[in-house]
């Protein structure tokens, strides 16, 4: 139950209400925004929430008990701090939220909706949807180890133990020409064979998307260049003379960990646990005699 000032209770209850939604978001790096669908600048708590910003957000419901409570958010990129490119960097991935109804004329006057994080977004170039996850999606979140054929470790972690720094498990190279923003040619990193930066993490060093970085689907060699293909385009042009630094990928199974790191010993999987064959097998006979018995 939510408590209200007596003031803010005494304007409800009026009748004729001045109430607009303000959105505090906190994102990875420490940024706070703040946006409200009021046509002009509300300010509380040390944040202005900015006005037009192209906030609209879906009915807010609470349920009983641990249920996940979610609502989503549309919007037009319309902010100069809200936009597709840092929208496509990662920058609001599962960022702070906090909802807010407040008075206009008298911001002193709100209470906080709905505190949660951002969840899936999908944007284009001139809009978004975002879904704003209770807190209670903390409780969806599986911890401890799960008994599988893969590892559960993270390349380079602690747990992993491999050494990313080293030069066998990293490179650095030069873009060459370009296909597109998740594809293109590269120089530097002829040395390493093909697929050996696949599932990687590409950092770029130089270029629009410096600091940035992304993952790598694959990494091959096409006559005399390497052709690196990510996952996701950059947000920004990726242009020929870009510089990056490229680190090796695992596909987290047993022989990977064994052939190319050279690392079994720390395998966090259960390559050897029983398959589906031998968990749906049952007791069978033996094999039936001439005389309809069974041989020993």
């Amino acid at each position: 139950m939510k408590t209200l000032s007596p003031d803010f209770q005494a304007h409800l209850d009026s009748g004729a209400t001045t109430i607009c939604w303000c959105w505090k978001v906190v994102r990875g790096d420490g940024v706070v925004l703040g946006f409200t669908d009021h046509d002009s600048d509300v300010a509380f708590d040390g944040v202005t929430y900015e006005a037009a910003s192209g906030f609209q957000a879906s009915e807010v419901a609470t349920s009983a008990g641990l249920n996940v409570d979610d609502l989503d958010v549309d919007g037009a990129l319309q902010s100069n701090r809200l936009n597709e490119r840092d929208l496509g960097a990662g920058l609001f991935d599962n960022a702070g939220v906090e909802i807010f109804a407040v008075n206009w004329q008298d911001s002193a006057q709100r209470v906080m909706l709905r505190k949660g994080n951002l969840g899936e977004i999908t944007r284009g170039r001139s809009a978004f949807s975002a879904e704003i996850r209770g807190l209670a999606h903390h409780l969806n979140q599986p911890f401890g180890r799960i008994y599988q054929f893969g590892c559960d470790a993270d390349l380079g972690d602690g747990r992993c133990g491999v050494d990313l720094e080293i030069a066998a498990h990293k490179g650095f190279g030069t873009v060459a020409t370009v296909d597109d923003n998740a594809r293109f040619f590269v120089t530097g990193i002829a040395s390493f064979a093909d697929q050996w930066f696949q599932r990687g993490k590409l950092t770029w060093t130089g270029g629009a998307n410096a600091g940035r970085s992304m993952e790598v689907k694959s990494q091959s060699a096409l006559q005399t260049d390497q052709v690196i293909e990510l996952w996701q385009p950059m947000t920004e042009t990726v242009a020929s003379g870009d510089t990056f630094e490229i680190r090796a990928g695992c596909d987290k199974q047993f022989s990977t960990c064994r052939d190319k790191f050279a690392n079994a010993v720390r395998f966090r999987g259960f390559p050897f646990m029983p398959g589906n064959d031998f968990v749906v097998s049952y007791p069978n006979r033996g094999e039936a005699g001439n005389d309809g018995g069974s041989r020993s």
